[in-house]
């Protein structure tokens, strides 16, 4: 039957709607089956757009590709800081992320990081994804140390502690992508506290 005349018209979406539409359908679709493998024509038929449309928003592929990278960081960091402040600031804070990123590793949806994915699938260090992806792991680092930040030990022990954290964040995402969250992931938390608790040593 065609569309009565009192139904109102699909309202129309902004450049900007249809950037954030087009980002939320490829999160889906290049973390659940990888970049390479999702072609543009797969990307614009999901999201409901012509292709010329995301030429036109993100100029290429890249382009694409580039912004969901950025997009998937920020989301990154948005969880992050989301656990950090749910807790008191220092230790707290630290313990609260790892709480946080054991529930994310059960997700259904979960299969590992979605930057680390993009690094793997973009080696060069000159392609834009895998640029955008070391600055999201960089910040994982620095952001640990500003949790450090107030914990009552001696300078030059906070670096090494927050890089020893960032790498234990990396490992768990990897490992539960691969042997899931009950596996050798579990055993993150515990790390972490031994960490902590080697400041005050």
């Amino acid at each position: 039957m065609g569309a009565r005349a009192s139904e109102p018209a699909r309202r129309h979406r902004s450049a900007s709607e249809t950037r954030r539409h087009v980002l939320e359908v490829t999160d889906g679709l290049f973390y659940a089956a990888g970049i390479h493998a999702t072609g543009i024509d797969q990307v614009a038929r999901d999201a409901g757009v012509a292709p010329t449309a995301l030429y036109r928003i993100f100029g290429s592929k890249d382009g694409l590709v580039a912004a969901y990278v950025e997009h998937a960081d920020q989301r990154m960091r948005t969880w992050f800081d989301a656990a950090a402040t749910d807790a008191a600031p220092g230790e707290d804070a630290i313990r609260a992320v790892f709480d946080a990123l054991s529930e994310t590793t059960r997700e259904a949806e979960f299969r590992g990081c979605a930057c680390q994915l993009a690094l793997a699938e973009f080696p060069d260090p000159a392609t834009p994804a895998h640029r955008l992806s070391t600055t999201a792991k960089q910040w994982v680092v620095d952001r640990f140390l500003d949790l450090l930040a107030p914990v009552e030990t001696a300078e030059e022990r906070k670096r090494p502690a927050a890089e020893s954290l960032a790498l234990l964040v990396e490992g768990t995402l990897a490992s539960a992508g691969a042997l899931g969250a009950d596996g050798p992931a579990r055993q993150a938390g515990p790390l972490a506290d031994l960490v902590l608790q080697s400041l005050h040593q």
